[in-house]
């Protein structure tokens, strides 16, 4: 029996050295962790519960046969986050390059459809060189593999990519299927072909970092919801960000017990929004100042910078929140801002997270680029995810709600449940200036008389009453009772049940 002991961790002790001290060096000097070692931090303390650490790839082809590490560079298994359940795999750097192959592929499958039957998020972090070339079809095979599993667990359990190196090629398909992608600054890349190819294919020159680095898929692309400066500070990042998770699609939004009064008011909000209807203010300062504790985990802040997206806690429990920006494109809803809040909309639908909505919006951005860009089918995906979800909704105009964009922002036409408006709110086809000048053009001519118009417009139009009049808004509250009146709905909402007709599933616009 002793031999046998010994044996068993002889092999554990190969498995845990990856491909040898001098690769786990190489790994140190570029800053970055180990596969075993980025799993400790994410993890409890001993929790981490490791399964095929024996696995080895079958190919015989190119001396592979000559050269088999345990584990095959990957390494999965279960543990705990602050205390709650969820399965990750590590893909090892210092194994074959943390290639994929089949057997590679075989053990991220077997925990994803473990995660799917206990109900628990998938974590992956990647760093992975792509297929592994010796494999052939056989590890585009467990590409395809990963990806049906990705595609089968979408709504089901959330889904979180870390990408924590190089992720080309097929590797890349995998986290862009995920809910959310985070990376790390000047040490993770993703492109579907790398530098090289691009220059042989159309001559452009360009280096991997700006082609698919961090700051390049946070700012240009949209690909990457967060990057974070080095390894310890992403998992750190991220274990606070699972906070907000439920743990799969049958569970509520999770509820933490928060010190912050339900009934605090913040009498700053009563001046927030500028008497002029064209000067910007910071959305952000509403958010911070309503939420539990000033605690906002914000999602992708360096994109499509005219839309807020993000969760916090209201009350204790998670919320996701979405709001126009004034400060950028003075609000107005354009091709990347309404991809960007229609998917994270989704996202707290599939997984039970109410939305607050702030709305601030002076319509969709007018322009050729945009129309050809195909601004209808775009601006139509914001709208189909909030008519589609099911969830609470929580809507606060703070000053104007024009147009289509009135529509789209979770209005109570598509099914919002609390639409509440502050007393400055404007909630019309359009401004003044613009609706008069359409409705009185005849008296274009005489500028007295189409002020006239406009002061008369304004009174008419430019208060939220006529909204109130028809029910399309529910009530007119003050700015500094915003977090109040978001609590106590939430809570009068909290055993909302809403069903949509059955369906195989829409067809949204893609």
């Amino acid at each position: 029996m002793q031999t046998i002991l010994e044996q068993l961790e002889s092999k554990r002790a190969a498995a845990r050295q990856g491909g040898g001290q001098k690769r786990i060096d190489a790994q140190h000097a570029k800053g970055k962790l180990t596969a075993r070692e980025r799993l400790e931090v994410l993890f409890d303390e001993g929790s981490f519960e490791e399964w095929d650490m024996f696995v080895e790839h079958r190919c015989a082809d190119f001396g592979m046969d000559q050269n088999k590490i345990p584990g095959d560079g990957v390494v999965t298994g279960y543990g705990m986050i602050n205390g709650r359940l969820a399965f990750a795999f590590s893909q090892d750097f210092t194994v074959f390059g943390g290639a994929l192959s089949e057997a590679h592929a075989e053990k991220i499958c077997k925990v994803m459809d473990q995660a799917m039957k206990v109900g628990a998020p998938v974590i992956g972090l990647n760093d992975s060189g792509g297929a592994r070339i010796q494999e052939g079809v056989a590890s585009l095979g467990g590409y395809a593999d990963v990806f049906q599993k990705n595609v089968l667990a979408s709504g089901v359990v959330p889904q979180i990519s870390m990408i924590m190196g190089p992720s080309a090629g097929g590797a890349v398909y995998s986290p862009s299927m995920t809910d959310f992608i985070f990376m790390v600054k000047d040490s993770s890349y993703m492109f579907v072909t790398g530098p090289e190819v691009v220059k042989t294919v159309t001559h452009e020159e360009v280096t991997a970092e700006e082609l698919g680095g961090a700051i390049t898929h946070t700012t240009k692309s949209g690909v990457a919801d967060l990057a974070f400066d080095n390894d310890v500070q992403a998992l750190i990042m991220l274990r606070r960000f699972f906070n907000y998770l439920p743990l799969n699609n049958r569970e509520k939004a999770p509820v933490r017990p928060s010190g912050d009064k339900v009934d605090r008011m913040d009498m700053s909000l009563d001046t927030l929004v500028p008497e002029n209807p064209n000067k910007p203010y910071d959305i952000k300062e509403l958010i911070l100042k309503t939420v539990d504790d000033g605690d906002f985990f914000e999602l992708q802040p360096d994109y499509a910078k005219n839309i807020v997206i993000g969760f916090a806690r209201m009350n204790g429990q998670s919320v996701g929140i979405v709001a126009n920006q004034p400060l950028v494109l003075a609000g107005c809803l354009d091709i990347k801002s309404s991809i960007k809040a229609a998917r994270f909309v989704r996202f707290c639908d599939a997984f039970n997270i109410p939305i607050i909505t702030f709305v601030d919006v002076p319509g969709f951005m007018p322009g050729t680029s945009q129309e050809y860009g195909g601004i209808i089918k775009h601006g139509a995906k914001l709208l189909y995810a909030y008519a589609e979800a099911t969830v609470p909704k929580i809507t606060v105009i703070t000053r104007k709600a024009y147009g289509g964009a009135y529509d789209v922002m979770a209005s109570k036409h598509l099914r919002g449940d609390v639409n509440l408006a502050w007393p400055n709110a404007e909630i019309a086809v359009m401004g003044a200036k613009g609706a008069v000048e359409i409705i009185f053009r005849e008296e274009k001519k005489d500028p007295a008389k189409l002020a006239e118009r406009e002061a008369e417009y304004k009174a008419r139009f430019a208060n939220p009453f006529v909204a109130g009049a028809r029910g399309f808004i529910d009530d007119v509250i003050l700015p500094h009772e915003t977090r109040r009146r978001i609590c106590r709905s939430l809570t009068m909402l909290k055993d909302k049940k809403l069903e949509n007709p059955w369906r195989k599933h829409g067809n949204i616009p893609l």
